[in-house]
């Protein structure tokens, strides 16, 4: 008796021994099921990387964002693969396959209308900060990716093979090789040249083409769905293509960077950079070199620490705030910036009134790379390259300070702006930070910026002094030297110890930097703004 198979490739044995051309190898290829299979495959990678775009605004870019986003998205293929497995081999047609890829197609115009929406409504939840972004992940890319999981099994019974071993080979080879592409081709092609709604419009558009190619001419089902939800995906294109990005004001500049989504707004007499929807640095469009935010005053601590500052290296960038003050104030100051973010530096020039003058050097590339290659030492180094939802951890370890102090001179200073809360369980990674460059300088001091305990920019200031500097001795010089910026206000947050006996040494070997953050994670964060001549808190 024949095997239950043979009747539905009868030709294995008249074929195993015929060798195929590159031309009949490139054209299986283009079959309309191969390519179905490898578009899923594409489609599948590519909306895995729009999902963390889409939810670093709201949650950031930690590792338990990303383990979210990975663990959702092979859970729903793992379903799909099961689901349709087990009708696979009663079902599986090619309107059946169209209609999967149609559904998936379907579901990522639901997710271009409502995927912001849907995110920032579940930011607040009260589920335990280290998993909540399971939730958005799960409501809009769990559907679509379950249904992208038909493909395989689908293809797997429909595709012209040898075997049922040919036939999963060809499948995995064709579903790998898409997802290659789809990860090669968002990273370095589609995240630098388009936003979010263009690559969510781009993968809907694929899955739609491919729903096309494969549906049988014997039925007008398949290609009348796929024509209705490319309309959609047209009309949620030109609908929310219209609505500004996240944050307030009018938009000046945006655009989709190699690592984050970026806009310019003018508020009023206010221009403000935003990376990923958080406000990051700002400005006075008719006095550009004031301070908007308190806490960049803070920069000048190290006048209150050394005699002599000759040369400042500001680790970040941004709006360029810090630097363009230090060289507004200080006409025997060098100033040296390294951004990671070209587009950033770009955006600073022309948006932000960054002078031109031979004592500003700016550098792109990252900040450690920069100081391990630099043969230049400073007087101050300004660490300004966290956020509250995001710090790079190799910016942060003991490892990373030692070589911070290798480049400062003997009397120099290091600045770290740290966005955390001042104590209670919000306050993990501030402490970790104040007990790691404690083994790495003699003397560290902590400047909150703000009374409230809420999530704040706390300044660490890092000494080589033997001595520790008094608040009283801080006041005394305050009132004696001619710093650019009051400092009274900074001099009287000063903290001479910090409670760290809970915290870690973050090292290059082991350094928890999202579980630390995990619990700030959500919380208020309290920026002090400068309005008129007065100082108000605003909330994050």
């Amino acid at each position: 008796m024949l095997p239950a198979d043979a009747t539905v490739k009868p030709f294995l044995a008249a074929d195993a021994h015929v060798q195929s051309s590159p031309v009949d190898r490139v054209g299986s290829l283009l079959a309309p099921i191969p390519l179905a299979v490898f578009v899923s495959g594409v489609a599948s990678m590519g909306l895995e990387i729009v999902a963390g775009r889409l939810l670093a605004p709201g949650f950031g870019s930690s590792v338990y964002v990303w383990g979210s986003i990975i663990a959702v998205f092979l859970a729903a293929l793992a379903l799909g693969y099961w689901i349709a497995g087990k009708t696979a081999a009663n079902r599986a047609s090619r309107a059946g396959l169209a209609l999967a890829l149609v559904g998936a197609a379907a579901y990522v115009a639901f997710v271009m209308v409502f995927g912001e929406t849907l995110v920032a409504m579940t930011e607040d939840l009260p589920i335990w900060r280290r998993f909540l972004p399971l939730v958005p992940v799960t409501l809009l890319f769990g559907p679509p990716t379950v249904l992208l999981g038909f493909v395989s099994p689908y293809g797997a019974e429909l595709i012209d093979a040898r075997s049922t071993g040919d036939a999963s080979g060809q499948v995995y080879a064709l579903g790998t090789g898409g997802s290659i592409v789809g990860a090669f081709a968002t990273t370095f092609v589609l995240v630098p040249e388009f936003g979010v709604l263009g690559m969510e419009a781009l993968y809907g558009g694929l899955l739609v083409l491919a729903a096309i190619v494969v549906a049988p001419r014997s039925t007008r089902r398949p290609q009348l769905a796929a024509v209705v939800v490319g309309v959609a995906i047209v009309l949620a294109v030109l609908l929310v293509g219209v609505i500004p990005l996240q944050g307030s004001g009018t938009t000046v500049a945006q655009t989709q960077t190699e690592y984050q989504e970026l806009r310019v707004a003018d508020d009023g007499d206010v221009r403000t950079l935003w990376l990923d929807g958080v406000r990051h640095s700002a400005m006075f469009l008719d006095d550009p070199d004031r301070y908007v935010f308190e806490y960049t005053r803070y920069f000048h601590l190290p006048y209150l620490f050394q005699d002599d500052v000759d040369r400042v290296l500001f680790v970040g960038g941004g709006g360029f705030s810090g630097p363009k003050r230090f060289l507004a104030e200080y006409p025997n100051v060098t100033v040296d910036v390294v951004e990671l973010d070209p587009a950033v530096v770009d955006t600073a020039r022309r948006h932000f009134d960054v002078p031109e003058t031979d004592r500003l050097n700016v550098h792109v590339g990252d900040g450690r790379v920069f100081l391990a290659d630099t043969t230049h030492t400073y007087d101050v180094v300004v660490l300004d390259a966290y956020r509250a939802d995001r710090v790079p951890y190799h910016l942060t370890t003991v490892e990373f300070m030692r070589l911070v102090r290798s480049k400062l001179d003997a009397d120099g200073t290091l600045v770290a702006n740290v966005i955390s809360a001042p104590s209670g369980q919000s306050g993990a990674f501030y402490r970790a930070q104040y007990r790691t460059m404690e083994v790495a300088f003699p003397r560290v001091y902590s400047f909150p910026t703000s009374e409230a305990s809420s999530v704040q920019n706390i300044m660490l200031v890092a000494t080589n002094a033997d001595e520790r500097v008094t608040q009283a001795e801080l006041r005394r010089r305050n009132r004696q030297r001619d710093v650019g910026v009051a400092l009274a206000e900074a001099v009287s947050h000063y903290r001479a110890s910090v409670e760290t006996t809970d915290a870690p040494v973050l090292r290059d070997g082991h350094a928890p930097v999202d579980s630390l953050l995990a619990e700030q994670l959500g919380r208020r964060y309290i920026i002090e703004r400068t309005v008129g001549n007065q100082t108000t808190a605003a909330a994050d």
